[in-house]
């Protein structure tokens, strides 16, 4: 039975995949938008308040996280459209695997997330970033950012399952938005008003942030919080994967 669902996995996965032939430069822009969001934050509107040392080396941790944050909305989209047009209910009639449609969607984003760091970390190095602890350190940063991709992708198909129409998708997504600018990303929440600095330093995205940047070796690193940043993804998923799993098969009911 795994080696079926396996298989039926990889399938799904390779019709996703075969969509980026078809569109090219949503692909584009999806790598793009970050590294756009990186200079722009990084040249223009960077300050880096209450970072001691290079904000340049602050920064780059915060926006591969914001990057693992964003981009939902294609998946989402790709989900509400299938169910929306009725191709989930004809695969559904077919003798595959349950949840591997689900399945081929969210390896087929995890792959393009991988290729999206990549990118970004490309750019970050032309720019002067550099890890400084290793390649050790640099894969399990890298291990983290892709945890917390993976935890925020199945909350993404559980909201897409829920709202079932791609126009909905739009307002749903928004709320990704603060999650993404009430965390550590660009400043340090010691400059902040306490109130809103516990709530940065509590959400998810700021600990994978911290993490990372301790991992990379650079300021406003912390060591402890390497273990809160996996434990918050794992927590996420243990919430919503089954959620996503649960809601998917009373699609039909």
């Amino acid at each position: 039975m795994t080696a079926y669902a396996l298989t039926d996995s990889w399938t799904m996965t390779r019709r996703e995949l075969a969509r980026w032939a078809r569109r090219p430069v949503a692909v584009v822009v999806n790598l793009v938008f970050p590294v756009m969001m990186l200079l722009m934050f990084g040249y223009l509107v960077g300050g880096g308040r209450g970072v001691a040392g290079d904000y340049l080396d602050y920064l780059v941790p915060g926006m591969l996280a914001l990057t693992m944050a964003f981009g939902l909305e294609g998946t989402m989209v790709a989900v509400t459209q299938d169910l929306d047009k009725g191709v989930v209910d004809r695969f559904r009639a077919m003798p595959m695997a349950d949840g591997a449609v689900l399945v081929g969607r969210a390896a087929a984003d995890m792959l393009q997330s991988a290729l999206g760091l990549a990118v970004m970390i490309a750019v970050a190095s032309a720019l002067g970033w550099r890890a400084e602890r290793g390649p050790g350190p640099f894969l399990a940063a890298v291990g983290l950012l892709l945890l917390f991709r993976f935890a925020m992708l199945w909350i993404g198909i559980h909201l897409a399952l829920v709202a079932g129409r791609p126009e909905l998708v739009q307002a749903v997504q928004i709320l990704v938005w603060p999650v993404g600018f009430l965390s550590n990303a660009f400043a340090a929440p010691g400059t902040m008003p306490d109130w809103l600095g516990t709530v940065v330093q509590w959400n998810p995205m700021s600990q994978t942030a911290t993490a990372v940047r301790d991992l990379f070796g650079g300021p406003g690193g912390e060591p402890g919080h390497v273990w809160a940043a996996v434990a918050w993804p794992l927590a996420l998923l243990a919430v919503f994967f089954p959620l996503a799993v649960r809601r998917f098969a009373r699609l039909d009911r």
